[in-house]
């Protein structure tokens, strides 16, 4: 079968299929996806793979050409074999003569929602454009419509057997009045995960790694496990709460959108700084005498950096010294930051000798 196309890879189907339902559920994906009205901005290509899928579910849907294609190939299908007088079921003829030609993809398409639509008459328009007509144009009641009402084959396709009375996955039936209503497939609810962060993390920025299992969907519209792994990159400055969401990033069911798998950033403690919006509270404990004669505050910044910060006020336990741009970076103004508010905790001693009273009452004032 060297140079032959492959029917099986191009229907997305296992070698060998021959199971009905399988090859009508990976036909029915890829000609939803490939079909040239579905896609106006590439729709050379489109056609290119809409004839190609078309082709290979004829061949495979049909036992008699599966098996001389299992057997010899495209070209055997198509009567190149040579000698003798072709195969039966395409004609008579040699090299060339009666072998199988492949159907116009719109008529096979038309068909194939013929046959779940349950109502009959029409075909698709013979129009101008590039592929054979409009595949969208007036068609027979589908499920009992009235005949000429139209409707779109990619929302009316009635109940296929094995996938329960809804019919294919996102689409609702043609009803009995000549129109139809379009309805998108539902999507899964989003799916939340805790992403923890530290305050280092928000202060520099990160890029993270989130391996996740998820359920795909297949041709044959079976499930299988998947792991994939996300990366998020952390803007500096994010806050407690961002959401980042990856959409449809969720389990794959028939009939609905995946759902999105979205991120909740959740901002772990950190032993000495707490943030407030894009301020930094630092809680310095000092002693009696710090407090009232002065002292240097040094600290070690999220980012690494020593700062020193003089204190030649006196302190009291309310008093809050503000540093400006020694805060959270402003994600929304990069370059910029908040504030660090320096806070304070006076040491009282425990007790004072007569002495040390006495020395107090001289220098400290009485009001």
């Amino acid at each position: 079968m060297a140079g032959s196309k492959d029917y099986y890879t191009i229907l997305g189907v296992p070698k060998g299929t021959a199971d009905d339902a399988v090859l009508k559920k990976a036909y029915r994906k890829l000609a939803m996806q490939w079909h040239p009205d579905k896609n106006p901005e590439n729709k050379e290509t489109a056609e290119k793979k809409f004839k190609e899928v078309s082709e290979a579910y004829e061949v495979l849907s049909d036992p008699e050409k599966r098996q001389i294609y299992d057997q010899f190939g495209e070209e055997g299908l198509k009567g190149s074999m040579g000698g003798g007088g072709g195969f039966g079921g395409f004609g008579g003829g040699g090299r060339g003569r009666g072998g199988f030609r492949p159907r116009d993809p719109n008529d096979l398409f038309a068909e194939f929602v013929r046959s779940f639509g349950g109502g009959g008459g029409g075909s698709f328009n013979r129009g101008g454009s590039g592929f054979g007509g409009d595949p969208f144009g007036s068609m027979g009641g589908m499920g009992g419509g009235m005949p000429g009402g139209g409707f779109d084959p990619f929302v009316a396709m009635g109940g296929m057997g094995g996938m329960g009375s809804g019919g294919f996955p996102g689409m609702n039936g043609h009803g009995g009045h000549g129109h139809h209503h379009q309805r998108r497939s539902k999507k899964d609810a989003a799916h939340e995960m805790q992403l923890q962060c530290s305050l280092e993390d928000l202060f520099k920025g990160t890029t993270r790694r989130m391996k996740i299992s998820r359920k795909r969907l297949d041709a044959s519209g079976m499930q299988h496990p998947e792991t994939e792994i996300l990366e998020i990159n952390v803007r500096p400055g994010w806050k407690a709460g961002t959401k980042i969401t990856f959409q449809e990033k969720g389990d794959e069911n028939p009939g609905r959108t995946a759902a999105d798998i979205v991120f909740v950033l959740q901002e772990k403690a950190h032993p000495v700084f707490k943030r407030d919006g894009n301020d930094l509270i630092y809680t310095h404990r000092l002693s009696l005498a710090d407090a009232l004669c002065g002292t240097v505050v040094q600290l070690q910044t999220l980012d690494g950096r020593p700062l020193s910060i003089p204190i030649q006020e006196v302190v009291s336990p309310q008093l809050e010294k503000v540093v400006p741009g020694e805060g959270m970076p402003l994600t929304k103004h990069p370059g910029q930051k908040g504030n660090l508010r320096l806070r304070f905790e006076v040491i009282f001693p425990r007790q004072l000798s007569d002495q040390q009273k006495a020395a107090l009452r001289q220098v400290l004032p009485t009001q």
